[in-house]
Protein backbone atom coordinates (compact mmCIF):
# COMPACT_ATOMS: atom_id res chain seq x y z
CA UNK A 1 0.00 0.00 0.00
CA UNK A 2 2.85 2.62 1.15
CA UNK A 3 4.17 1.92 -2.70
CA UNK A 4 0.71 2.12 -4.51
CA UNK A 5 0.16 5.65 -2.18
CA UNK A 6 3.75 6.76 -3.47
CA UNK A 7 3.00 6.60 -7.11
CA UNK A 8 0.14 8.03 -7.23
CA UNK A 9 1.84 10.86 -5.18
CA UNK A 10 4.18 10.81 -8.02
CA UNK A 11 1.55 10.56 -11.15
CA UNK A 12 -0.14 13.50 -10.12
CA UNK A 13 2.99 15.68 -9.33
CA UNK A 14 4.43 14.79 -13.03
CA UNK A 15 0.86 15.31 -14.65
CA UNK A 16 -0.21 18.75 -13.04
CA UNK A 17 3.73 19.82 -13.13
CA UNK A 18 4.36 22.84 -15.23
CA UNK A 19 6.31 22.21 -18.07
CA UNK A 20 8.74 24.74 -19.27
CA UNK A 21 9.84 24.74 -23.27
CA UNK A 22 13.16 25.52 -23.53
CA UNK A 23 15.85 25.69 -26.73
CA UNK A 24 19.16 23.50 -26.18
CA UNK A 25 21.46 24.25 -28.99
CA UNK A 26 22.37 21.40 -30.90
CA UNK A 27 23.89 22.16 -34.17
CA UNK A 28 25.00 25.41 -35.38
CA UNK A 29 26.68 27.02 -38.58
CA UNK A 30 23.78 26.25 -41.04
CA UNK A 31 22.48 29.03 -43.77
CA UNK A 32 19.48 29.51 -44.05
CA UNK A 33 17.71 25.79 -42.79
CA UNK A 34 14.49 25.51 -43.94
CA UNK A 35 14.02 21.84 -43.10
CA UNK A 36 14.90 19.10 -40.65
CA UNK A 37 14.36 15.27 -41.06
CA UNK A 38 15.94 11.99 -40.59
CA UNK A 39 15.97 8.94 -42.93
CA UNK A 40 15.57 6.82 -40.22
CA UNK A 41 18.35 6.70 -37.73
CA UNK A 42 20.62 8.83 -35.49
CA UNK A 43 21.36 11.55 -38.17
CA UNK A 44 19.60 14.72 -39.07
CA UNK A 45 19.30 16.33 -42.81
CA UNK A 46 19.50 19.74 -42.78
CA UNK A 47 17.81 21.20 -45.55
CA UNK A 48 19.69 24.65 -46.57
CA UNK A 49 17.59 27.35 -48.98
CA UNK A 50 20.08 27.76 -50.93
CA UNK A 51 20.57 24.68 -51.86
CA UNK A 52 22.69 22.09 -50.11
CA UNK A 53 21.38 19.15 -48.02
CA UNK A 54 24.20 18.85 -44.81
CA UNK A 55 24.30 16.04 -41.87
CA UNK A 56 23.34 16.66 -38.56
CA UNK A 57 25.25 13.76 -36.33
CA UNK A 58 23.82 12.75 -32.89
CA UNK A 59 26.96 14.10 -31.47
CA UNK A 60 26.16 17.64 -32.53
CA UNK A 61 28.94 17.78 -35.42
CA UNK A 62 28.46 18.52 -38.97
CA UNK A 63 29.54 17.18 -42.04
CA UNK A 64 32.03 18.79 -43.79
CA UNK A 65 30.76 17.45 -47.20
CA UNK A 66 27.34 17.98 -48.21
CA UNK A 67 24.61 15.19 -48.46
CA UNK A 68 23.41 16.13 -51.82
CA UNK A 69 24.13 20.15 -53.42
CA UNK A 70 21.56 21.32 -55.69
CA UNK A 71 22.74 24.74 -55.48
CA UNK A 72 23.34 25.53 -59.34
CA UNK A 73 19.61 24.21 -60.31
CA UNK A 74 17.78 26.54 -57.24
CA UNK A 75 16.55 29.67 -57.77
CA UNK A 76 16.48 31.35 -54.10
CA UNK A 77 15.20 35.17 -54.15
CA UNK A 78 11.79 35.62 -52.57
CA UNK A 79 10.74 32.58 -51.12
CA UNK A 80 12.10 30.51 -53.67
CA UNK A 81 14.44 27.62 -53.17
CA UNK A 82 15.60 24.34 -51.62
CA UNK A 83 12.69 23.50 -49.64
CA UNK A 84 11.99 20.36 -49.10
CA UNK A 85 13.32 16.38 -48.78
CA UNK A 86 11.52 13.04 -47.84
CA UNK A 87 13.06 9.49 -47.44
CA UNK A 88 10.69 7.43 -49.28
CA UNK A 89 9.41 4.54 -46.79
CA UNK A 90 11.87 1.99 -47.67
CA UNK A 91 14.71 3.88 -47.90
CA UNK A 92 16.72 1.41 -46.45
CA UNK A 93 16.64 -1.13 -49.57
CA UNK A 94 15.71 0.94 -52.68
CA UNK A 95 17.83 4.37 -51.34
CA UNK A 96 14.98 7.13 -53.03
CA UNK A 97 14.68 10.04 -51.78
CA UNK A 98 12.82 13.39 -52.65
CA UNK A 99 13.70 17.06 -53.06
CA UNK A 100 10.97 19.60 -53.44
CA UNK A 101 12.97 23.30 -54.76
CA UNK A 102 12.41 25.92 -57.51
CA UNK A 103 13.84 26.02 -60.20
CA UNK A 104 15.84 28.81 -61.99
CA UNK A 105 13.10 29.62 -63.85
CA UNK A 106 11.16 30.00 -60.55
CA UNK A 107 9.06 26.64 -60.53
CA UNK A 108 8.56 24.11 -58.68
CA UNK A 109 10.29 20.71 -59.22
CA UNK A 110 9.32 17.42 -57.45
CA UNK A 111 12.83 15.23 -58.08
CA UNK A 112 14.00 11.62 -56.86
CA UNK A 113 17.69 11.08 -56.29
CA UNK A 114 19.06 8.34 -54.71
CA UNK A 115 22.04 7.77 -52.02
CA UNK A 116 25.54 6.02 -52.98
CA UNK A 117 25.51 2.37 -51.87
CA UNK A 118 29.36 3.02 -51.19
CA UNK A 119 28.48 5.57 -48.59
CA UNK A 120 25.42 6.61 -46.54
CA UNK A 121 26.60 10.60 -46.26
CA UNK A 122 26.53 11.14 -49.94
CA UNK A 123 24.08 11.76 -52.41
CA UNK A 124 24.03 10.50 -56.37
CA UNK A 125 24.01 13.76 -58.47
CA UNK A 126 21.89 12.08 -60.69
CA UNK A 127 17.98 13.95 -60.75
CA UNK A 128 14.79 12.55 -62.03
CA UNK A 129 12.07 15.04 -62.57
CA UNK A 130 8.83 13.82 -61.46
CA UNK A 131 7.22 16.92 -62.22
CA UNK A 132 7.30 20.72 -62.69
CA UNK A 133 4.47 23.17 -61.95
CA UNK A 134 4.77 26.89 -63.06
CA UNK A 135 4.86 29.43 -60.47
CA UNK A 136 3.56 32.91 -61.62
CA UNK A 137 4.87 34.55 -58.48
CA UNK A 138 7.73 34.16 -56.04
CA UNK A 139 6.44 33.47 -53.24
CA UNK A 140 3.51 31.37 -51.44
CA UNK A 141 5.82 27.95 -53.20
CA UNK A 142 4.59 25.45 -50.34
CA UNK A 143 7.76 23.45 -50.54
CA UNK A 144 7.20 20.57 -48.16
CA UNK A 145 6.97 17.15 -48.93
CA UNK A 146 6.28 13.97 -46.26
CA UNK A 147 5.08 10.55 -47.04
CA UNK A 148 2.15 9.44 -45.04
CA UNK A 149 1.43 5.72 -43.75
CA UNK A 150 -0.56 5.14 -47.46
CA UNK A 151 3.22 5.12 -48.60
CA UNK A 152 2.45 8.19 -50.96
CA UNK A 153 3.83 11.12 -51.28
CA UNK A 154 2.16 14.33 -49.88
CA UNK A 155 2.89 17.84 -51.67
CA UNK A 156 2.24 21.17 -49.96
CA UNK A 157 1.42 23.66 -52.85
CA UNK A 158 0.91 27.18 -52.18
CA UNK A 159 -1.60 29.52 -54.34
CA UNK A 160 0.68 30.80 -56.53
CA UNK A 161 1.55 34.34 -54.68
CA UNK A 162 1.48 38.16 -54.70
CA UNK A 163 -1.87 38.74 -52.66
CA UNK A 164 -5.44 37.59 -52.20
CA UNK A 165 -4.95 35.22 -54.78
CA UNK A 166 -5.12 36.82 -57.62
CA UNK A 167 -6.35 34.37 -60.32
CA UNK A 168 -8.68 32.31 -57.81
CA UNK A 169 -6.46 29.09 -57.72
CA UNK A 170 -6.68 27.49 -54.70
CA UNK A 171 -9.96 27.48 -55.34
CA UNK A 172 -9.83 26.33 -58.70
CA UNK A 173 -9.27 21.93 -59.32
CA UNK A 174 -7.70 22.09 -62.59
CA UNK A 175 -5.10 24.00 -60.82
CA UNK A 176 -2.41 22.69 -58.65
CA UNK A 177 -1.90 25.72 -57.01
CA UNK A 178 -3.33 25.98 -53.40
CA UNK A 179 -3.87 22.55 -53.06
CA UNK A 180 -2.43 19.71 -50.96
CA UNK A 181 -1.40 16.96 -53.89
CA UNK A 182 -0.69 12.87 -53.24
CA UNK A 183 0.88 10.91 -55.95
CA UNK A 184 2.57 7.25 -55.56
CA UNK A 185 5.97 7.66 -56.63
CA UNK A 186 6.43 3.49 -56.83
CA UNK A 187 6.18 3.87 -60.77
CA UNK A 188 9.28 2.68 -62.79
CA UNK A 189 8.51 4.61 -65.99
CA UNK A 190 8.31 8.02 -66.80
CA UNK A 191 6.53 10.28 -65.49
CA UNK A 192 7.53 8.09 -62.57
CA UNK A 193 4.19 8.53 -60.51
CA UNK A 194 0.61 8.00 -60.34
CA UNK A 195 -2.19 9.30 -59.00
CA UNK A 196 -3.81 7.28 -56.23
CA UNK A 197 -7.31 5.98 -57.53
CA UNK A 198 -8.70 6.98 -54.09
CA UNK A 199 -7.68 11.19 -55.04
CA UNK A 200 -10.97 12.76 -55.59
CA UNK A 201 -10.70 13.96 -59.31
CA UNK A 202 -9.21 10.78 -60.51
CA UNK A 203 -11.43 9.32 -63.60
CA UNK A 204 -13.46 12.84 -63.46
CA UNK A 205 -12.86 17.04 -63.99
CA UNK A 206 -10.10 18.29 -62.30
CA UNK A 207 -6.62 17.31 -61.52
CA UNK A 208 -5.88 13.71 -60.44
CA UNK A 209 -2.78 14.52 -58.01
CA UNK A 210 -5.13 16.45 -55.92
CA UNK A 211 -5.61 15.73 -52.82
CA UNK A 212 -7.36 18.99 -50.92
CA UNK A 213 -8.20 22.54 -52.60
CA UNK A 214 -8.58 25.33 -50.33
CA UNK A 215 -4.90 26.11 -49.10
CA UNK A 216 -3.31 29.64 -49.43
CA UNK A 217 0.69 28.66 -48.24
CA UNK A 218 0.47 25.42 -46.10
CA UNK A 219 4.49 26.00 -45.83
CA UNK A 220 4.76 23.46 -43.31
CA UNK A 221 2.92 19.95 -42.91
CA UNK A 222 3.31 17.07 -41.28
CA UNK A 223 2.04 13.41 -39.88
CA UNK A 224 1.87 11.99 -36.18
CA UNK A 225 3.89 9.13 -36.74
CA UNK A 226 1.45 7.72 -33.60
CA UNK A 227 -1.51 7.82 -35.84
CA UNK A 228 -1.24 9.30 -39.07
CA UNK A 229 -2.84 12.48 -38.26
CA UNK A 230 -2.44 14.97 -40.94
CA UNK A 231 -1.40 18.63 -39.34
CA UNK A 232 -1.68 21.23 -42.06
CA UNK A 233 0.04 24.78 -41.13
CA UNK A 234 -1.58 27.33 -43.51
CA UNK A 235 0.08 31.35 -43.62
CA UNK A 236 -2.80 33.39 -43.61
CA UNK A 237 -3.25 36.61 -45.81
CA UNK A 238 -3.73 39.78 -43.68
CA UNK A 239 -4.89 38.82 -39.74
CA UNK A 240 -5.40 35.00 -39.56
CA UNK A 241 -2.37 32.15 -39.01
CA UNK A 242 -4.38 28.72 -39.17
CA UNK A 243 -3.69 24.63 -37.89
CA UNK A 244 -5.89 22.41 -39.67
CA UNK A 245 -5.80 18.88 -38.73
CA UNK A 246 -7.13 15.70 -40.89
CA UNK A 247 -7.82 12.56 -39.21
CA UNK A 248 -7.43 9.74 -41.03
CA UNK A 249 -6.31 11.35 -44.43
CA UNK A 250 -6.54 7.92 -46.52
CA UNK A 251 -9.98 7.91 -46.34
CA UNK A 252 -10.49 11.94 -45.84
CA UNK A 253 -10.24 12.97 -49.64
CA UNK A 254 -11.75 15.89 -51.37
CA UNK A 255 -11.42 18.35 -48.30
CA UNK A 256 -12.31 22.42 -49.36
CA UNK A 257 -9.84 24.21 -46.62
CA UNK A 258 -11.79 27.54 -47.70
CA UNK A 259 -9.43 29.73 -48.80
CA UNK A 260 -9.52 32.41 -50.95
CA UNK A 261 -13.29 32.36 -49.64
CA UNK A 262 -12.31 32.33 -45.96
CA UNK A 263 -9.17 33.09 -44.08
CA UNK A 264 -9.38 31.01 -40.86
CA UNK A 265 -12.62 30.77 -39.51
CA UNK A 266 -13.53 34.67 -41.20
CA UNK A 267 -15.25 35.36 -44.59
CA UNK A 268 -12.15 37.26 -46.93
CA UNK A 269 -13.54 36.58 -50.67
CA UNK A 270 -16.95 34.35 -51.07
CA UNK A 271 -17.45 35.41 -54.32
CA UNK A 272 -17.97 32.76 -56.67
CA UNK A 273 -17.31 30.48 -53.48
CA UNK A 274 -19.32 27.42 -52.54
CA UNK A 275 -21.45 27.05 -49.37
CA UNK A 276 -19.86 26.99 -46.34
CA UNK A 277 -20.73 24.13 -45.04
CA UNK A 278 -18.56 22.28 -47.78
CA UNK A 279 -15.49 23.18 -46.37
CA UNK A 280 -13.56 22.61 -43.54
CA UNK A 281 -12.26 24.92 -40.92
CA UNK A 282 -9.30 25.61 -39.16
CA UNK A 283 -8.63 23.27 -36.01
CA UNK A 284 -7.25 26.24 -34.62
CA UNK A 285 -6.45 30.41 -35.31
CA UNK A 286 -4.80 33.21 -34.13
CA UNK A 287 -4.77 36.62 -34.75
CA UNK A 288 -1.35 38.66 -35.98
CA UNK A 289 -1.31 40.28 -32.81
CA UNK A 290 1.97 40.98 -30.88
CA UNK A 291 4.35 40.80 -33.81
CA UNK A 292 2.86 37.42 -35.23
CA UNK A 293 2.93 37.62 -39.37
CA UNK A 294 3.70 34.05 -40.33
CA UNK A 295 2.56 30.22 -38.72
CA UNK A 296 5.08 27.94 -39.21
CA UNK A 297 4.08 24.32 -38.50
CA UNK A 298 5.57 21.74 -36.65
CA UNK A 299 4.99 18.36 -34.99
CA UNK A 300 2.47 16.15 -32.88
CA UNK A 301 4.95 15.25 -29.74
CA UNK A 302 5.56 11.31 -30.16
CA UNK A 303 8.77 11.29 -28.35
CA UNK A 304 9.42 9.37 -24.53
CA UNK A 305 11.74 11.59 -22.97
CA UNK A 306 9.59 14.24 -22.15
CA UNK A 307 5.73 12.77 -21.03
CA UNK A 308 4.66 17.25 -19.87
CA UNK A 309 4.85 17.20 -24.08
CA UNK A 310 2.62 14.29 -24.86
CA UNK A 311 -0.72 15.12 -26.76
CA UNK A 312 0.72 18.40 -27.90
CA UNK A 313 0.86 19.75 -31.07
CA UNK A 314 4.06 21.88 -31.75
CA UNK A 315 4.19 25.39 -34.15
CA UNK A 316 5.47 28.50 -34.17
CA UNK A 317 5.42 31.89 -35.85
CA UNK A 318 8.38 33.29 -38.04
CA UNK A 319 7.91 37.01 -36.80
CA UNK A 320 7.17 36.95 -33.35
CA UNK A 321 9.42 33.77 -32.49
CA UNK A 322 7.09 32.37 -30.12
CA UNK A 323 6.73 28.39 -30.04
CA UNK A 324 3.35 27.34 -28.94
CA UNK A 325 1.77 24.10 -28.22
CA UNK A 326 -2.34 23.16 -28.77
CA UNK A 327 -3.72 20.36 -27.22
CA UNK A 328 -6.63 17.80 -28.41
CA UNK A 329 -9.49 19.94 -27.19
CA UNK A 330 -7.51 23.31 -28.94
CA UNK A 331 -6.34 24.77 -26.02
CA UNK A 332 -3.08 26.68 -26.80
CA UNK A 333 0.10 27.73 -24.84
CA UNK A 334 2.79 30.39 -26.07
CA UNK A 335 5.84 30.71 -24.93
CA UNK A 336 7.92 34.08 -24.28
CA UNK A 337 10.13 35.04 -27.55
CA UNK A 338 13.14 33.46 -28.92
CA UNK A 339 14.26 36.38 -30.18
CA UNK A 340 16.60 36.67 -33.53
CA UNK A 341 15.64 33.14 -34.88
CA UNK A 342 12.86 33.50 -37.04
CA UNK A 343 12.08 30.05 -36.98
CA UNK A 344 10.85 28.54 -40.15
CA UNK A 345 10.75 25.00 -39.28
CA UNK A 346 10.92 22.16 -36.99
CA UNK A 347 12.18 18.76 -36.99
CA UNK A 348 11.80 15.31 -35.73
CA UNK A 349 14.26 12.79 -35.17
CA UNK A 350 13.74 9.15 -35.15
CA UNK A 351 12.62 9.01 -31.50
CA UNK A 352 10.61 11.75 -31.96
CA UNK A 353 12.09 14.21 -30.08
CA UNK A 354 11.77 17.72 -31.64
CA UNK A 355 14.12 20.14 -32.90
CA UNK A 356 13.12 23.89 -34.33
CA UNK A 357 15.65 25.76 -36.51
CA UNK A 358 16.08 30.04 -37.01
CA UNK A 359 17.22 30.60 -40.46
CA UNK A 360 18.64 33.93 -39.41
CA UNK A 361 20.65 32.59 -36.65
CA UNK A 362 21.43 29.27 -38.56
CA UNK A 363 21.05 27.03 -35.21
CA UNK A 364 18.81 24.04 -35.03
CA UNK A 365 17.72 23.78 -31.17
CA UNK A 366 16.62 20.49 -29.19
CA UNK A 367 12.78 21.59 -27.71
CA UNK A 368 13.42 20.42 -24.09
CA UNK A 369 11.45 20.40 -21.05
CA UNK A 370 13.30 22.40 -18.48
CA UNK A 371 11.32 21.42 -15.71
CA UNK A 372 12.78 17.95 -15.52
CA UNK A 373 16.26 19.67 -15.48
CA UNK A 374 16.01 20.45 -11.93
CA UNK A 375 18.38 18.57 -9.87
CA UNK A 376 17.40 18.59 -6.49
CA UNK A 377 15.23 17.17 -4.42
CA UNK A 378 11.89 19.24 -3.42
CA UNK A 379 12.42 20.86 0.14
CA UNK A 380 15.03 18.81 1.11
CA UNK A 381 19.14 18.44 0.21
CA UNK A 382 19.23 15.75 -1.71
CA UNK A 383 20.53 16.03 -5.92
CA UNK A 384 20.49 13.34 -8.77
CA UNK A 385 22.56 14.34 -11.65
CA UNK A 386 23.03 14.31 -14.70
CA UNK A 387 19.16 14.18 -15.03
CA UNK A 388 18.12 13.82 -17.96
CA UNK A 389 20.62 10.82 -17.72
CA UNK A 390 22.49 8.87 -20.27
CA UNK A 391 24.38 5.52 -19.03
CA UNK A 392 24.04 6.50 -15.46
CA UNK A 393 23.01 8.60 -12.46
CA UNK A 394 24.25 9.70 -8.99
CA UNK A 395 22.54 10.19 -5.76
CA UNK A 396 23.75 12.57 -3.26
CA UNK A 397 22.37 12.74 0.03
CA UNK A 398 22.20 15.72 2.42
CA UNK A 399 24.98 16.20 5.02
CA UNK A 400 22.37 16.12 8.01
CA UNK A 401 19.98 12.96 6.58
CA UNK A 402 21.74 10.26 4.67
CA UNK A 403 20.17 8.20 1.90
CA UNK A 404 19.99 4.74 2.71
CA UNK A 405 18.15 3.06 -0.23
CA UNK A 406 16.63 3.84 -3.46
CA UNK A 407 13.47 2.45 -5.26
CA UNK A 408 13.13 3.05 -9.00
CA UNK A 409 9.36 2.65 -10.66
CA UNK A 410 8.63 2.82 -14.42
CA UNK A 411 5.33 4.99 -14.85
CA UNK A 412 3.26 2.39 -14.42
CA UNK A 413 4.09 2.32 -11.10
CA UNK A 414 5.73 -0.87 -11.48
CA UNK A 415 9.07 -1.45 -9.10
CA UNK A 416 12.01 -2.16 -11.76
CA UNK A 417 14.62 -2.61 -8.36
CA UNK A 418 15.54 -1.08 -4.89
CA UNK A 419 19.51 -0.65 -4.06
CA UNK A 420 20.98 -0.22 -0.53
CA UNK A 421 23.05 3.03 -0.55
CA UNK A 422 26.27 4.01 1.05
CA UNK A 423 25.97 6.94 3.32
CA UNK A 424 28.49 9.83 2.99
CA UNK A 425 29.67 8.86 -1.02
CA UNK A 426 28.05 9.65 -4.31
CA UNK A 427 26.12 6.79 -5.36
CA UNK A 428 26.01 5.68 -9.14
CA UNK A 429 23.52 4.11 -10.19
CA UNK A 430 23.55 2.30 -13.74
CA UNK A 431 20.71 3.25 -16.22
CA UNK A 432 22.00 1.21 -19.21
CA UNK A 433 19.03 -1.54 -18.78
CA UNK A 434 16.74 1.15 -18.92
CA UNK A 435 14.60 2.02 -22.18
CA UNK A 436 13.92 5.99 -22.94
CA UNK A 437 11.51 7.45 -20.63
CA UNK A 438 10.07 8.78 -17.48
CA UNK A 439 10.94 6.98 -14.27
CA UNK A 440 10.01 7.63 -10.31
CA UNK A 441 12.25 7.73 -7.93
CA UNK A 442 12.18 7.15 -4.37
CA UNK A 443 15.12 7.50 -1.22
CA UNK A 444 14.82 6.06 2.45
CA UNK A 445 16.88 7.98 4.70
CA UNK A 446 18.49 7.78 8.33
CA UNK A 447 15.80 9.77 9.63
CA UNK A 448 13.27 7.06 7.95
CA UNK A 449 11.47 9.79 5.90
CA UNK A 450 10.94 9.05 2.00
CA UNK A 451 12.09 11.67 -0.73
CA UNK A 452 10.53 11.31 -4.30
CA UNK A 453 11.39 12.92 -7.44
CA UNK A 454 11.47 11.82 -11.22
CA UNK A 455 14.36 11.17 -13.42
CA UNK A 456 14.71 11.22 -17.05
CA UNK A 457 16.36 8.89 -19.16
CA UNK A 458 17.86 8.99 -22.48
Amino acid sequence: MKKKLLFIVLIFTVFGYSQTISLQSFGTGFVSPVEITNAGDSRLFVVQKGGLIRILNADGTVNSTPFLNLSSLVSTNSERGLLGLAFHPNYATNGYFFVNYTNLAGNTVIARYTVNPANPNIANPTETILMTITQPFSNHNGGTIKFGRDGFLYIGMGDGGSGGDPGNRAQNINENLGKMLRIDVNVSIAPFYASPSSNPYVGVAGNDEIWAVGLRNPWKFSFNRLNGDLWIADVGQDAIEEINKVVSPLSNTGINFGWRCYEGNSTYNTSGCAPAGTMRFPFVQYARFGGACSVTGGYHYSGSVYPNFQNKYFFTDYCDNKIRMVDNTGVITTTASFSGNNFVTFGEDVNGELYIAGITSGTIYKIIDSSLNESDFKNNGFSIYPNPAKGFFIVKSAETNLATKIALFDITGKLLFSRKLTPNIENVLDTNSLSKGTYFVSVETTNGTNYDTRIIVE
